[in-house]
């Protein structure tokens, strides 16, 4: 049944007082969060959970909504107050996951979401550009050639990471499995089913947010989040100079100096001595 969460894997990094808990990216893994949790130096312990079809959980079984049942899955993890923070497709799978448990959500970063209906809400024509841009990838994968659309996809997104030749093959293999969902993610980030942009629809979310992206990013990821923070009531809105789409893993430093700043709103009474 869709209304039962599919089992994910987690794991968790460091053993700091601060509870932190991330959603990676859409082709990426729990792993990625890694050097977030090093930069941060031994204050958090930072839990991770891979998608459905990604890293060690199961495929997505096909029932229900591709971003309610990974919303479903991450909640499973979400049982007392942390810190909830999400990148790009995981971004807005965090978003749902504040939305359903607020109580349990002390801040709320959002790195680079992919939410494109925030941004066609500011102006329709936003997603021409990369509608164009995608479709090569698109031909790929209605090809049947999974390789060829995880590596244009990748290619894509992964402004500064290593070239497809140059990834290892568990790399690729991974990719090249998780490509197939890609499309699966688009009614949740091109037409907001659960009218969470209409008037009020976040209104819910009073908790410290910031909304995070790197200055070398496509053009809808900076309309996306104008069109967040409008809505948003406690927000924030950080550029990192230099970084792209994959700014938490290539800049982790600079986005550990960006959380600190946005904890300073919130401490956590657990780490007070």
């Amino acid at each position: 049944m869709a209304d039962l969460p599919q089992p994910v894997f987690s794991r968790s990094f460091g053993t700091g007082a601060r509870q932190l808990l991330a959603v990676h990216c859409s082709l990426a893994h729990s792993g990625t969060w890694r050097g977030l949790e090093a930069a941060l130096e031994g204050d958090v312990t930072l839990t991770a959970f891979d998608m459905l079809t990604h890293g060690r959980s199961p495929d997505w079984d096909g029932l229900g909504d591709f971003q309610d049942r990974n919303v479903q899955a991450g909640l499973t993890l979400l049982e007392k107050p942390v810190d909830l923070i999400g990148h790009s497709f995981g971004a807005t799978v965090a978003l749902r996951m504040a939305v359903q448990r607020p109580n349990l959500v002390r801040s709320l970063t959002l790195i680079e979401p992919v939410f494109f209906a925030a941004a066609m809400a500011e102006d329709p024509n936003a997603l021409q550009d990369l509608e164009v841009e995608n479709r090569p990838f698109l031909d790929a994968l209605e090809a049947g050639d999974a390789a060829l659309a995880a590596r244009l996809f990748n290619r894509m997104w992964s402004s500064g990471a290593p070239r497809w030749p140059d990834l290892p093959e568990p790399t690729r293999a991974a990719m090249t499995r998780a490509i197939q969902i890609v499309p699966a993610c688009d009614q949740a980030i091109l037409t907001d089913p659960l009218g969470l942009l209409a008037p009020g629809g976040l209104k819910g979310l009073t908790m410290p947010t910031l909304l995070l992206r790197g200055s070398e990013t496509k053009q809808i990821i900076t309309s996306v989040n104008k069109g967040l923070c409008k809505r948003l009531p406690n927000t924030m809105s950080s550029v990192i100079e230099g970084a792209g789409h994959m700014v938490p893993i290539s800049h982790s430093t600079d986005v550990a100096d960006k959380l600190r700043e946005l904890w300073k709103t919130c401490p956590d009474p657990s780490s007070s001595s």
